[in-house]
């Protein structure tokens, strides 16, 4: 299949050498009998004419994000139609040949829009068995002609799920009291054009490597909120307690998962939580991700005063700059521990 990005050829000295050190046995990813649901809130109750039903609903979406970092939510206003039609839109970009979808020039957009794998991996644990589109949004009008559909239903999806975003994030916000400077704080700093969409694409992969390759790393997440469309096919686990818990799949509620920012903001009451993506032997995985990120001179600043702060002061540009560094010297995200007192 042309549309295949080339894994196993660009691969196959990385795990010819891991065979020959005698690594075959090891496994990144674990068998799990059960899933787990993550806590599933009805958004219609914000809509209530009864204060005690909203709020319920409000301290429902603090409580996931305090005790999970990780919810669902159902009833959002997202169309199932324009859902529909991303999902639709993402099967064929990423069914492209590969060399074309690979080409500088594909789309009108810069080269690093299109990812896929890791191709300068040096060890398993950071062999990855995926692709992806990643479009800050303010690249998205740069788009070719030859792909208006592409470019208008992203359009659409972003204008419908950035003020779902704000929404979440005052929530969160008032729930904990947070006293900050601006009562207007997301408004004026978390734009449209400040976020950031990204397409993923799971193939199947073989079986004697699915237990060893990972669909996406672990990682925390470089935004306030992130909101994920997901298909049937499952994958997603998450870290709580120490264990990988595997998410059972609703392809009829959005996921919302805290990112590093909002957890700093919440001075660690909101919890960042590490996850990841496990690769399907059988079927291919499709999620829409948005991330709600700041303008790059966004500071970042713990607003809970009942303890002192856990983290200095600092600016979104610094936080990116930070961990582009640690990924370039690492291969991973260093987080915000570069940023704690």
């Amino acid at each position: 299949m042309d549309y295949e990005p080339p894994f196993l050829e660009t691969y196959k000295t990385l795990l010819q050498e891991e065979d020959s050190n005698r690594n075959n046995d090891l496994l990144l990813v674990e068998n799990f009998d059960d899933e787990i649901e993550l806590p599933l809130i009805d958004l219609n109750r914000l809509n209530e004419n009864n204060l005690d039903v909203r709020d319920e609903c409000m301290e429902e979406i603090s409580d996931a994000a305090r005790r999970w970092g990780f919810f669902q939510i159902v009833n959002h206003g997202i169309s199932k139609d324009l859902l529909g039609m991303m999902l639709f839109e993402e099967m064929k970009l990423f069914y492209q040949p590969f060399v074309k979808k690979s080409s500088d020039n594909f789309l009108g957009l810069p080269p690093r829009t299109y990812r896929w794998g890791n191709p300068s991996a040096t060890n398993l644990k950071q062999l990855l068995w995926s692709e992806a589109f990643h479009f800050p949004i303010s690249d998205i009008s740069m788009m070719d002609n030859q792909h208006k559909s592409l470019r208008w239903n992203i359009e659409a999806f972003a204008a419908a799920v950035t003020p779902l975003a704000q929404c979440l994030a005052e929530i969160l916000a008032c729930k904990m009291n947070m006293i900050m400077k601006s009562k207007n704080y997301f408004k004026e700093n978390c734009f449209q054009e400040s976020s950031i969409i990204r397409l993923n694409r799971y193939p199947p992969c073989p079986k004697q490597l699915s237990s060893k390759l990972y669909g996406l790393m672990p990682h925390n997440d470089s935004s306030f909120l992130s909101i994920v469309y997901q298909d049937h096919v499952g994958g997603l686990e998450l870290l709580k307690d120490g264990k990988w818990i595997h998410v059972k799949p609703n392809p009829g509620a959005l996921v919302i998962n805290i990112g590093d920012l909002f957890q700093a903001l919440s001075n660690g009451i909101y919890k960042s939580i590490k996850h990841r993506v496990v690769v399907s032997q059988k079927e291919e995985r499709y999620s829409v991700a948005f991330f709600y990120c700041p303008l790059l001179e966004t500071l970042i600043q713990s607003h809970i005063y009942t303890k002192p702060a856990m983290y200095k002061n600092f600016t979104f540009r610094e936080y990116r700059e930070q961990n582009e560094k640690a990924v370039k010297q690492t291969g991973d995200k260093i987080g915000l521990s570069k940023f704690l007192l």
